[in-house]
């Protein structure tokens, strides 16, 4: 499993990132996770709002920092 954070890095990025660990630790589960800065990349998901979430590069969220119990929803499947 691929998690892949999408955003430049601001505060609000660097607590999705946080929580999906969080959520990853929860779950006694591993992934590898990306945190994807480059404003080009960040477009080909067609994301306009970050952060932004994507799972095997499929974007589950954007424009806010999902909880911990929110990503341990899409990490289940």
């Amino acid at each position: 499993m691929i998690v892949e954070i999408l955003g430049k890095g601001c505060p609000k990025c660097m607590a999705l990132e946080k929580n999906v660990k969080n959520a990853l630790m929860d779950l006694n589960k591993e992934a590898e996770i990306k945190h994807i800065k480059d404003i080009n990349k960040i477009a080909e998901y067609g994301v306009m709002i970050t952060p932004a979430l994507a799972i095997d590069g499929k974007v589950k969220s954007s424009g806010k920092v999902l909880s911990p119990k929110e990503i341990k929803e899409y990490l289940r499947f």
